[in-house]
């Protein structure tokens, strides 16, 4: 039976930061901003590599979390903007999925991924 080879790690990022990198942004996906918190507040001493994406995956949460907070509410206020916010909305859940999915497969790797529509509120 053949040996399965695993990817070289960069170096300085261990499996388990890698793994847990990865968590952050993976649970972004089920539980908003909530799961990449709880692991960013747990792990963030224990590895640079966490901290840091941790911090992106929270920051990326959040800024989605706004986004749909305004294609909920500029309907209400605008009103003729009523039948456009819903496909805004779609587009808004496919660029989270999108992203989080480039996200986890980089944290997987060890690579310091960023998301390019996000928000930094957590530096």
């Amino acid at each position: 039976m053949a040996e399965i080879n695993e990817p070289p790690q960069p170096t300085g990022v261990s499996k388990d930061a890698c793994m847990w990198a990865m968590l952050c942004h993976l649970l972004g996906l089920f539980t908003s901003f909530v799961g990449p918190l709880i692991i960013w507040m747990l792990k963030k001493e224990e590895d640079p590599f966490i901290d840091d994406q941790g911090k992106e995956a929270l920051n990326f949460q959040i800024t989605v979390g706004i986004a749909f907070l305004a294609t909920g509410i500029v309907p209400i206020i605008l009103r003729f903007l009523a039948c456009v916010m819903p496909l805004l909305g779609l587009a808004v859940s496919i660029t989270d999925i999108v992203f989080c999915i480039i996200a986890c497969v980089a944290a997987n790797k060890g690579d310091h991924y960023r998301y390019p529509v996000s928000i930094r509120f957590i530096k």
